[in-house]
């Protein structure tokens, strides 16, 4: 099975723009991403999937010096933009990833993909963002090729177009959705980057963990946070709204 990870990432970002290629130990953020992906074991090749907007040649760019592909697609459509991706590398299953996440955990990526394959169903999806259980920022979904062409031919919804994935949670009938639900509820911990204050922890993260070892794991995480607990405080006072949660988990500020 052919199974590829696109990330979608972009400049653009009204809290925090530029945010995918902001500087951690003198590395854009989104290659120190790109890193970690690549020790997803079940995952036959990575493809950035970004706009034809100028703004995000950059992003082009350093696909280029990571010899990672770059699918460029419209703004707003970003369903359409995964399949296009899908289509040219001929995926039999997709995982979605979005540049806000860049300590995504493999391992946690490799469990949602043995889920998947286990499943005995047409249209499968597996989601760890719905409902949340694990920290926002270790957001991951795998789902078929045809479920993927399914939700492109069917809706025209802007808001589906848009978020890539809201059109198997909304017919729940017809897609085998499952969801993937943490040992311990952790929602509450936030590392995904929206905000300076999340950049400002993330880097910490990074600085401090990636010397100890480069693939360090959410346990890694979650122990050097509870050795740490004012870490915590550098963004756990961002109030979000329901909105913001929801975009959060379909991938709005990655269009």
């Amino acid at each position: 099975m052919n199974i590829i990870a696109i990330v979608q990432a972009r400049m653009a970002s009204t809290r925090l723009p530029g945010k995918v290629l902001l500087k951690v130990l003198n590395r854009p953020i989104l290659s120190i991403q790109l890193q970690r992906i690549r020790q997803v074991r079940q995952i036959a090749k990575i493809v950035i999937a970004t706009t034809t907007n100028s703004i995000d040649d950059p992003i082009e760019e350093l696909g280029v010096v990571e010899n990672i592909p770059v699918f460029r697609g419209d703004e707003d459509d970003v369903l359409g933009r995964f399949q296009g991706a899908a289509e040219k590398f001929d995926a039999d299953a997709i995982v979605r990833l979005t540049g806000d996440c860049p300590l995504i955990d493999p391992e946690i990526v490799d469990h949602l993909i043995n889920i998947f394959k286990k499943k005995d169903s047409k249209l499968r999806v597996v989601t760890n963002a719905i409902p949340r259980s694990y920290p926002a920022g270790l957001d991951a979904e795998c789902f078929d090729r045809e479920a993927l062409e399914l939700a492109v031919a069917e809706t025209i919804d802007p808001y589906d177009r848009e978020h890539v994935t809201p059109y198997f949670y909304k017919n729940p009938n017809r897609f085998s959705v499952e969801s993937v639900v943490c040992d311990d509820n952790l929602s509450a911990e936030r590392w995904t980057l929206d905000e300076t204050s999340d950049f400002d922890l993330i880097k910490k993260i990074i600085e401090d963990l990636y010397s100890v070892d480069p693939f360090f794991r959410m346990k890694d995480i979650l122990d050097y946070l509870d050795s740490n607990p004012d870490f915590r405080d550098l963004n756990n006072f961002i109030q979000e709204t329901p909105r913001i949660i929801e975009d959060r988990v379909f991938g709005a500020t990655q269009k």
